[in-house]
């Protein structure tokens, strides 16, 4: 047996109309109650202000009469100044002119004997690597490249004949490279030795060894003896 069913009393028919239209109605009272506004009302008192017109008063003008200012203080009789004559009569000293005019002699020339010119001969200063000749270290011979791997050879003999580490500088365990930059100057000396180390001890030892180097035949460039600096490290280890 089939249930028949009438469509015009089915409930849920219009059932999304109805949810639509009961949701519209509460979103409307909830934007009133958002909107919805209260004012705090106090009471005030209202009193009356009762204004009298202003009575004006005439004051009379009186004369005051006021006492005549002091007589100004008499001026003090002046002191009697007494004329003293000149009993030491000064002579003026005039004061001559120094500005020449036309009326003045002009004194001849005095004759200059001839001035003698000294030439200064300046030092030239050629470094190592350039230098037309370099400083012939004593025993090398050869031409200029076999003189300057002779010169270098030659020095490092020198340093290590030389060389003596400092006690003091073992003791506090001071090593390092020190860099001694020097000249062999236009007669072949050993000038302006400089160096640069860790500690003092070392550049004192350094100088001393390059100071100890024998007289060299000088540098020349274009046939000219000239100054050539030279610098080389020295290396202090401590053997352990």
């Amino acid at each position: 047996m089939e249930v028949k069913k009438n469509p015009s009393l089915e409930i849920g028919r219009n059932s999304g109309i109805y949810f639509a239209i009961g949701l519209n109605i509460m979103l409307f009272f909830t934007w009133q109650g958002l909107e919805y506004r209260t004012f705090d009302t106090e009471i005030t008192s209202q009193d009356i202000l009762a204004m009298s017109d202003e009575v004006e008063e005439d004051i009379p003008i009186t004369n005051i009469d006021a006492p005549p200012p002091p007589p100004p203080p008499a001026a003090a009789a002046p002191d009697v100044i007494t004329i003293v004559e000149d009993v030491v009569e000064i002579e003026e000293t005039v004061i001559e002119s120094t500005e020449s005019n036309q009326e003045d002699e002009i004194a001849e020339p005095v004759e200059v004997e001839s001035v003698e010119v000294v030439e200064v001969e300046e030092e030239v200063v050629v470094p190592f690597t350039v230098v037309e000749k370099v400083p012939i270290f004593p025993g090398c011979k050869g031409n200029n490249a076999e003189l300057k791997a002779c010169f270098n050879a030659k020095m490092q003999e020198h340093i290590k004949k030389n060389f003596n580490y400092p006690q003091s500088a073992l003791e506090m365990g001071v090593h390092g490279k020190v860099f001694v930059l020097f000249a062999i100057d236009a007669n072949g000396h050993v000038s302006n030795i400089k160096s640069r180390g860790p500690a003092q001890l070392l550049e004192t030892e350094a100088e001393r060894i390059i100071s100890l180097l024998p007289t060299m035949e000088p540098g020349r460039q274009r046939g000219k003896a000239v100054k050539v600096p030279y610098s080389i490290p020295i290396s202090f280890k401590i053997q352990q």
